[in-house]
């Protein structure tokens, strides 16, 4: 892998990605595999087909263009947060990925046939993982508390 200080000495235009957490675009499957998931499991999907996937992707690159929350801002003190060179996906830890992704994949398997049990009530489906992301919040918040002062070196 090579670092992005080494690809900026040679391009100081290239935009870029890598798998690590120190530095920005962290390309990570946490981004998109447990909102994949929740939108196959609860459309009773039987399979995860290549429609599934485009729509999470497009999900994904809605919610880099969207403006942040407060909830992402805090969590990533003194961080570029604007859709740039510097933040072409979202964080992995933003609340909203499974608001987004999930609903995403769900109408996906259902348009292109594979959900056995459809959404009826797409409010009330929005509602219970807005639940989820209440309760994964609560349980990550001393996290977040404990991580922020090494953030802000």
């Amino acid at each position: 892998e090579i670092l992005p200080e080494e690809v900026k000495a040679v391009r100081d235009d290239a935009i870029m990605a890598t798998g690590r957490t120190d530095y920005p675009n962290q390309v990570n499957n946490v981004l998109c595999f447990p909102y994949i998931f929740r939108g196959a499991l609860d459309s009773g999907a039987t399979t995860i087909n290549v429609e599934m996937e485009i729509a999470a992707v497009h999900a994904i690159a809605d919610l880099a263009k969207a403006e942040q929350s407060e909830v992402v801002a805090a969590a990533y003190v003194g961080a570029t947060l604007s859709f740039g060179a510097e933040y072409l996906i979202p964080k992995p830890f933003d609340p909203r990925l499974m608001m987004r992704i999930a609903p995403a994949v769900a109408r996906a398997a259902m348009d292109s046939g594979v959900a056995t049990r459809p959404i009826q009530d797409w409010d009330a489906y929005r509602e219970k993982l807005q639940s989820f992301v209440y309760a994964s919040g609560n349980t990550m918040k001393p996290i977040f508390t404990a991580a922020k002062p090494a953030l802000e070196k």
